[in-house]
């Protein structure tokens, strides 16, 4: 089939990519020339596992393109892919301009019948808009042309968004239209094959079932953080909490793992959306608000222990920091509570000595070239004299450290631990004050 993909951000890279891999004609749109000259030479402008052998595979067979000429795109592709940005605006609602531009574009240059199809995250009723927008477009053209708009929202993990794409637990479609129907099941049927995986519905539910999958996710990790804190002020072990509620198949053991707060391009600014599309309609998301400001908090929970620890004596002191993305298998700092920790423990006039196997780069971006900021080529570099460690991002490479070598690198053996990575028990007899997340030391949280 040929498609085309408005957009060559997270959602709408691994999108293209993965069709062409399955044998689809994909050409990949996007405005700004520097990404596509950077895609055309294989450059992926984002770190994600095996996305890069995937389009240089497809780039190179034909089967991948990438533009910035979007008349091109629009004449192209049969399926439209509406795959851009959709950032958090100041009162927590999503940004729909990008999307709403494409949908110009695509009304500016439609000669014939279209599915455009929304892979964005975007609010209930958007499909709407884009249909009505496309419709005012071909008005003022004088031209009559059938189109469908149907929601295709995206369930891709960041550091598994390939997998999640070509092995997808679910594909939902929204829409009421048997002729798009009949094409999105064409185009993902290589991708259900031990057996159907297509659910379709009204495009509304569609649309609000993307908000409601990530706003459960978030609340699970947002309860069981409550939940940390309780056990904290008892002095039980979370960790051990974890495993008796996990066990019951009612719960499982997804997302209830808990640390110092979630982050990303996506939960955070979901629970927003909702928040304010409730708001909008009448109906205030006290649970949902909840879930944000609990997370809020969590974020600050690392700093408030280390000052306690410290008695609020923190200028001049070192703090290595292992882990600077949101999540492991990603280079991606939006919204990461290691931003959160870092500015604080800056504002307090301490140093960070910071190493992340992927966001080095990024974090150069982000905050430039500042003295209380040295970030290190390995984990082991970044303890040297450092106060104490803080461990922010659960990476692999973390996990079983030589802790030899971390207690002669340290002034003092100590770790604050913000992704339960360790236990308690083994650190105090390697001669370490460890600090996790509701461990049942009894620090303030």
């Amino acid at each position: 089939m040929k498609v085309t993909v408005h957009g060559t951000g997270y959602v709408g890279l691994v999108t293209g990519a993965c069709l062409a891999e399955a044998g689809n004609h994909v050409t990949c749109v996007d405005i700004d020339q520097g990404k596509v000259a950077m895609l055309e030479r294989g450059e992926i402008p984002i770190y994600e596992p095996g996305l890069e052998a995937i389009v240089r595979r497809n780039h190179a067979a034909g089967r991948l393109l990438f533009t910035t000429d979007v008349a091109a795109g629009v004449h192209y592709g049969e399926l439209q892919f509406i795959a851009v940005g959709t950032p958090k605006n100041e009162d927590g609602s999503a940004d729909l301009r990008h999307v709403l531009a494409v949908a110009t574009s695509i009304g500016e240059h439609l000669d014939g019948y279209k599915v455009i199809v929304d892979k964005s995250t975007v609010p209930v009723g958007t499909a709407d808009r884009v249909r009505e927008t496309v419709a005012g477009v071909l008005k003022k053209r004088g031209i009559d042309t059938p189109f469908d708009v149907v929601s295709n929202p995206e369930f891709l993990k960041e550091g598994a968004a390939v997998g999640d794409f070509m092995k997808p637990d679910r594909i939902i479609v929204g829409t009421d239209s048997p002729r798009a129907t009949e094409l999105l099941r064409q185009l993902y049927e290589p991708f259900s094959r031990n057996h159907d995986k297509l659910i379709v519905m009204d495009v509304r539910s569609a649309e609000l079932t993307k908000y409601a999958a990530n706003v459960m996710l978030a609340t699970k990790i947002s309860l069981m953080n409550e939940l940390a804190n309780i056990a904290e002020r008892y002095g039980a072990d979370v960790e051990q909490v974890r495993v008796g509620i996990g066990s019951d198949p009612r719960i499982g053991y997804s997302f209830i793992y808990p640390g110092c707060g979630y982050g990303g391009s996506c939960f955070p600014k979901d629970v927003h959306a909702l928040i304010q599309s409730a708001d909008e309609i009448g109906y205030r998301a006290e649970l949902v608000e909840a879930v944000n400001s609990v997370n809020e908090r969590q974020k600050g929970v690392l700093y408030r222990r280390i000052e306690k620890f410290f008695d609020g004596n923190l200028k001049g002191r070192t703090f290595a920091l292992w882990g600077l993305a949101f999540k492991p298998n990603t280079d991606d700092m939006r919204e990461a509570p290691s931003r959160v920790l870092m500015e604080a423990l800056w504002a307090a006039g301490a140093t960070v000595h910071a190493y992340d196997p992927q966001s080095m780069q990024e974090t150069r971006r982000i905050y430039g070239d500042r003295k209380d900021l040295v970030l290190h080529a390995s984990a082991e570099a970044a303890l040297k004299g450092a106060d104490a460690l803080v461990v922010v991002t659960e990476w692999q490479e973390f996990r079983s450290p030589d802790f030899e070598t971390i207690r002669r690198s340290l002034k003092a053996p100590v770790i604050f631990d913000g992704r339960n990575l360790y236990d308690p028990k083994l650190m105090a007899k390697q001669g370490f004050r460890y600090f996790g997340i509701g461990r049942g030391e009894r620090l303030p949280v």
